[in-house]
C-alpha cells in the first residue's frame, strides 16, 4: 500500500482528479478505451466536479459505481443520480454510463444482465473507492449476509448485499474485480479514517473488508 497525504482536502481532490484524468488519458492513448469504477456518497462530489470539466475522449471511456443501493434514480439515496449530477455533465457528459440498477423488486433478478453489461470493461482500468470508518469499502460491509462469498477468489463480478449498516439491499462489485483493476485508490478524510485504515492493515479482510484491496492501492488522506 502507497498512501498519499495531502495538506488539505482541497489539495486532495483536486491533486486526485489529476491523478485519474492522466491515468485515463494514459489508456485513451494506448489502448482506445478506458473505464472509471468510481464510489457513490457526497465525499468525491469535487473530484466529479474537477473530472467533468477534463477535456479527454469521454465516448470512450465506460464509467460504472462501485456498488449501488436497490432505489431508482428518483431516490436521493441513489449513487447513480449523484453521478448524473456531479460527473457526467460538461465535457464528461458523453461518457458510457454502465448500470447497476435495473428496475426489478429485488437485485437477484437483475443482476445477470447487469453483470454482463460490465463484463466488456474489465479489468477496470482506474478504480476509486472510499472506505467507511468500519473498514467497508464498496458494499463489502463487516458483518454482510454474503461478505464471504464476495472475498473469494472465484466470487462474480456482482454480488447482492444486504446489512445492518448498509439500509437497503444494494448490489456491489466483488472483491477479486475490484483487486484486479490496473490502479487503485482510495479517498479518505479525517483522523477518525486514518485511525480505521491503520486498524484494517491489521485485520483480515472478513472483519476490515477494505483490507482485501489495499496491497496494490494507493490511498489518499487529508485531515
Amino acid at each position: 500500500m502507497k498512501l498519499e497525504t495531502y495538506p488539505d482536502r482541497e489539495f486532495l481532490m483536486l491533486g486526485l482528479a489529476n491523478v485519474i484524468a492522466g491515468q485515463l488519458a494514459d489508456f485513451l492513448r494506448r489502448d482506445g478505451r478506458a473505464s472509471l469504477c468510481v464510489p457513490g456518497g457526497t465525499t468525491p462530489g469535487p473530484i466529479f466536479d474537477t473530472l467533468s470539466g477534463v477535456d479527454l475522449d469521454w465516448a470512450k471511456v465506460a464509467v460504472f459505481l462501485n456498488d449501488e443501493r436497490w432505489v431508482g434514480e428518483d431516490s436521493p439515496r441513489s449513487n447513480t443520480r449523484l453521478l448524473r449530477e456531479r460527473l457526467l455533465r460538461g465535457k464528461a457528459a458523453g461518457a458510457d454510463l454502465v448500470p447497476l440498477y435495473a428496475a426489478t423488486a429485488t437485485p437477484e433478478e437483475g443482476l445477470e444482465a447487469l453483470a454482463e453489461g460490465l463484463r466488456p470493461h474489465l479489468p477496470i482500468s482506474v478504480l476509486l473507492l472510499g472506505m467507511g470508518a468500519d473498514m467497508h469499502t464498496a458494499s463489502l460491509f463487516p458483518g454482510a449476509d454474503r461478505l464471504a462469498e464476495a472475498l473469494a477468489p472465484d466470487a462474480p463480478i456482482l454480488m447482492p448485499m444486504r446489512a445492518e449498516a448498509a439500509g437497503e439491499p444494494r448490489v456491489t462489485l466483488t472483491a477479486p474485480v475490484l483487486k484486479g483493476a490496473m490502479n487503485i485508490h482510495v479517498l479518505i478524510t479525517g483522523e477518525e479514517k486514518r485511525a480505521a485504515l491503520e486498524r484494517a492493515l491489521t485485520l483480515p479482510p472478513e472483519e476490515a473488508p477494505v483490507r482485501a484491496i489495499l496491497d496494490n492501492a494507493t490511498v489518499h488522506w487529508a485531515e
